[in-house]
């Protein structure tokens, strides 16, 4: 895929390089220290490789995910565990919720100028 050189991967990667600390809490506050290890890996591999890989892909997918409270419901899952322990008031709340957000728009800002959909969101904006 040649959108690794893009102007949008690398705005993405300048967000991931710049959150990296909020990015890690927010991955351990919502999803635990396997999601916590995932984020850290994600970040280490980008920080390497400079490259959006199809194994970089699919764990931005499950970041955004985790931040978008995609399980939380599931009674079985972890995410709703942790989910019900955080306070609503937490200034981290809105910080993680800023997060999702840019996550969000620069990983839609990389379908848009990709001749296929690297993440999919859909047409919907």
């Amino acid at each position: 895929m040649h959108t690794s050189n893009s102007p949008a991967v690398q705005a993405l990667f300048l967000f991931l390089s710049e959150n990296n600390e909020g990015l890690q809490n927010a991955a351990l506050v919502l999803g635990g220290s396997h999601a916590l290890k995932r984020v850290q890996n994600l970040l280490d591999h980008l920080g390497a490789a400079r490259k959006l890989s199809r194994c970089a892909r699919m764990d931005l997918v499950a970041l955004h995910e985790l931040f978008t409270l995609k399980y939380v419901g599931d009674p079985e899952r972890l995410e709703t565990a942790l989910f019900s322990e955080i306070d609503p008031m937490d200034p981290m709340v809105d910080e993680i919720c800023l997060l999702t957000d840019r996550l969000e728009d620069h990983m839609r800002a990389i379908d848009a100028a990709s001749d296929l959909p690297v993440f999919d969101f859909g047409i919907a904006a």
